[in-house]
């Protein structure tokens, strides 16, 4: 399954938030734990898979993969990156494939396992079309399968990252990053990843925003 536990439907009327945070904020190949801003605005990157738009009436599975938030439907990735920037003033950029993912729970879920087990690479709709103006990206994705959504794949290969500092964050149903903090350095080697990023249980999204705006605030972003 795409992730592990299962938790109620949970709607939203106001920002209230908490995180899990995989301990201290440690840069790859440094061993630091130090502030990153360097004062130019970052740059958000999520890929986030709500399986439904509609507030009312989800099954189970809808509602794993949400935040309802004032009738408006966000998935769970979404949502974090859309903190992020609350507390960064970053930009965003949402990552889509070119042949839309099904919102079908089980189908989605197949095809995850599919795309994972011939590592796959789904095509990207767009490219990041001005990649050079940002210093550092925040890079955000569910965990599937134990791993990062093959898509996640096609854009680290695709957008050259190098001499950027890289900031992971994750949904997760249990699992937390797994392996992909690994799999970001090796497929871009030439960044400096964060290697103690930002996870969070869905059965958490909704109650993190004040450790999710502390963590930030570790890392330089007032």
């Amino acid at each position: 399954m795409l992730e592990e536990l299962t938790i109620s439907r949970r709607h939203v009327m106001k920002s209230f938030f908490a995180f899990s945070l995989a301990g201290g904020l440690g840069l790859a190949g440094t061993g630091a734990r130090a502030q990153v801003n360097t004062g130019k605005k970052p740059l958000i990157v999520y890929f986030s898979m709500p399986e439904t738009d509609k507030p009312d009436g989800m099954t189970r599975e809808e509602a794993n993969s949400t935040v309802v938030i004032n009738g408006k439907v966000l998935g769970n990735t979404q949502y974090v990156a859309l903190l992020i920037q609350k507390y960064t003033g970053g930009d965003i950029f949402r990552i889509e494939a070119k042949t839309p993912y099904p919102t079908d729970h089980e189908t989605l879920v197949d095809l995850a396992k599919e795309e994972q087990n011939r590592s796959a690479r789904p095509a990207l709709l767009h490219n990041v079309p001005n990649l050079k103006d940002y210093d550092t990206i925040f890079l955000g994705y569910p965990n599937w399968w134990g791993d990062m959504p093959m898509i996640l794949y096609t854009f680290l290969e695709t957008h050259d990252l190098s001499g950027k500092t890289v900031i992971p964050f994750n949904t997760h149903g249990g699992s937390g990053f797994s392996d992909t903090i690994a799999t970001i350095q090796t497929l871009a080697p030439k960044a400096t990843v964060l290697t103690r990023g930002f996870t969070v249980s869905r059965s958490r999204v909704d109650r993190s925003e004040p450790d999710l705006k502390a963590w930030v605030e570790r890392l330089g972003w007032k």
